[in-house]
């Protein structure tokens, strides 16, 4: 079997995952070197996983290993950085999302991958989680007919690291969290946004001790689509009751419902007085964990095999507009056109 060698770039959450899952799942991808800013943490994942190489900055991570490709998962005004530099030392890039902070930053990065002729793919693991895959498949195949109206939403539970919620630093909480579904709703949809429409609200922000200004947690999203169809996307983070992750797309013929509230199958029952109970996801990881696995193969078997990913950097750049337009639209309290943002 042909092996990729592979550097992550982040130890945190999201690389402490992939990193987990090269080293358990993916074989045909080898781990050979982790990068992190922070010694404790690369330290930490670095044995966890048993990661001999390990380094404080990718250009050390360059210099003294070997291997083919990158995966980024570091903070998002980092991401143009790295992948350039990976990109011009021709090491193919995996990024997560949000791909970066605007569209020059998105241009650039898919510029540069283009012009050292390295594969570059982003982080929508919906593209690959089972139930999603299967449910595109379906629409494309015209089962429910021509997608008129889409519906999306993420509610995560935990509060957003402090640069994630600072829009100096971040894009907030629709670029960290609900990217996702301004992806999946383009997706489903096959069809571009064409307007957005935000509304925000802060409920938990100031008894959490956030004090960025325009924090929320709490989001509705109205898009409409070049093709006529319009959508709708919910965001709730902080939402403390667990992970959840849904998708509803009515066609013309049809309706096609994706996921729901409960985590497994699994119901208990104790008492009376409690009745039964249904667990549900309480974290990302758990609602996607096979997507995450199969991303990673995706992105090596497009290595291997010289294919563009299925997942490109101009999904990563139409989501960033989303993004940015949707922000926009909450300062502005108005909705605001994607040409808007394009032409800037």
């Amino acid at each position: 079997m042909k092996v990729t060698k592979i550097c992550v770039i982040g130890a945190g959450r999201v690389g402490k995952l992939h990193s987990g899952n090269l080293r358990r799942y993916i074989p045909s991808g080898e781990l050979t070197a982790l990068v992190d800013t922070v010694p404790e943490i690369l330290n930490q994942t670095g044995n966890e996983f048993g990661i001999e190489s390990r380094y404080t900055s990718l250009e050390v991570a360059l210099d003294k290993s070997e291997f083919e490709a990158v995966v980024i998962t570091t903070p998002t005004p980092t991401h143009m950085q790295l992948a350039i530099m990976a990109a011009e030392h021709c090491k193919h890039v995996f990024l997560e999302k949000p791909m970066a902070m605007n569209l020059v930053e998105c241009d650039t990065i898919i510029d540069t991958c283009k012009k050292n002729s390295v594969h570059l793919q982003l982080g929508f693991m919906r593209h690959f989680d089972p139930d999603f895959t299967l449910a595109y498949e379906r629409i494309r195949s015209g089962e429910i007919g021509e997608p008129m109206m889409v519906k999306s939403l993420t509610h995560g539970p935990g509060l957003p690291p402090p640069w994630a919620r600072d829009l100096k630093t971040s894009n907030g909480n629709l670029a960290e969290v609900n990217s996702h579904d301004l992806d999946a709703t383009r997706w489903f949809m096959h069809s571009n946004p064409a307007r957005i429409y935000v509304e925000v609200a802060n409920f938990k922000g100031a008894e959490r001790g956030v004090e960025s200004e325009n924090f929320y947690d709490t989001m509705m999203v109205n898009l409409k689509f070049e093709s006529g169809g319009v959508g709708s996307i919910s965001g709730v983070c902080p939402c403390d009751y667990g992970y959840d992750a849904r998708m509803e797309i009515i066609g013309k013929k049809g309706i096609m419902l994706i996921g729901e509230l409960k985590g497994n199958a699994l119901t208990v029952g104790i008492d009376r007085d409690t009745g039964l109970v249904t667990p549900i996801f309480s974290r990302w990881p758990d609602r996607f964990y096979l997507a995450y696995i199969y991303e990673i193969e995706h992105f090596i078997e497009s290595i291997q095999n010289d294919t563009e990913p299925k997942v490109s950097g101009q999904d990563g750049r139409w989501a960033v507009a989303g993004v940015l337009a949707g922000t926009k639209s909450f300062l502005e309290e108005r909705p605001v056109l994607l040409s808007e943002l394009m032409q800037e």
